[in-house]
């Protein structure tokens, strides 16, 4: 597997894993609704939701390490098979947060562009990667 794709792949991973206590944990804290982009009104009623996405953000990180680890140390194609799922999955549901922007269930409108680009750019790279 190229490095590149590896550098992308794991430094995606780690994002995933270190946003996902703010998203599961500390969404109704002023300052982690300011840096996800979101508002604060009615937040109790989207916490088991915002738990959900913190809790498969953070699986899909330590799924792409435990690809990487594969990748490195074991079989490679299997360790690839495993990183192009768990980017595939990281790239689709990046692309469906900017869908629901788009259908308008974010609030304000266009606040999910900042994260759904931050969060598509790492796994397309190294889907392309991988690709070529």
């Amino acid at each position: 597997m190229d490095v590149l794709a590896q550098v992308c792949t794991a430094v995606a991973a780690l994002v995933l894993i270190a946003v996902s206590p703010f998203e599961a944990f500390l969404v109704d804290r002023p300052r982690v609704q300011r840096f996800l982009g979101i508002e604060p009104h009615g937040i109790a009623h989207v916490h088991l939701w915002s738990f959900c996405i913190g809790a498969r953000n953070a699986l899909a990180g330590v799924g792409a390490l435990v690809g990487l680890w594969i990748v490195n140390r074991g079989d490679e194609t299997v360790g690839t098979a495993v990183v192009v799922t768990v980017l595939a999955y990281m790239l689709l549901s990046s692309l469906a947060m900017g869908v629901a922007d788009l259908l308008g269930y974010w609030r304000p409108r266009g606040g999910s562009v900042r994260g759904t680009v931050a969060s598509s750019v790492l796994p397309a790279v190294a889907l392309v990667t991988l690709a070529v």
